[in-house]
């Protein structure tokens, strides 16, 4: 079993909003092997609380607008250190840069196939690395 065509494209949508918002390091997995809850994991982290709550922000506006999905569950929004987007389809990690590196959740889905992010998302991953 792979990912649906939604989950990828839920996706794509957040990587790119994500991405509009300098979100670092956005990294996302099809874990639908492994898990039944969820088909896919969009990862990104910010430097500061701030930046994860603009990210979120604008993940939550863009899925709403480009593709009729609201969150069905929202977690972290209080302290804005490590917020979850669950919209059945995907679950969306936005965490501070600090919190990513203690949890590390990329190492525990490492064997997961990852799934391809728009052009402009990977190039974004590659400018902020550089900066």
């Amino acid at each position: 079993m792979t990912a649906s065509e939604r989950a990828v494209q839920l996706v794509q949508i957040a990587a790119e909003a994500a991405a509009d918002k300098l979100a670092d390091d956005i990294l996302a997995y099809d874990v639908s092997e492994q898990l039944v809850i969820t088909d896919a994991f969009l990862l990104c982290s910010a430097t500061n609380d701030r930046q994860v709550r603009a990210i979120v922000d604008e993940i939550e506006d863009r899925l709403r607008i480009e593709a009729d999905a609201k969150p069905v569950r929202r977690e972290g929004e209080r302290e804005g250190r490590w917020v979850l987007l669950d919209y059945l389809d995907i679950v969306v990690h936005v965490q501070h840069e600090e919190d990513r590196t203690f949890y590390a959740l990329e190492r525990l889905w490492k064997d997961c196939p990852a799934i391809p992010l728009p052009e402009s998302v990977a190039l974004a991953n590659i400018q902020r690395a550089r900066t």
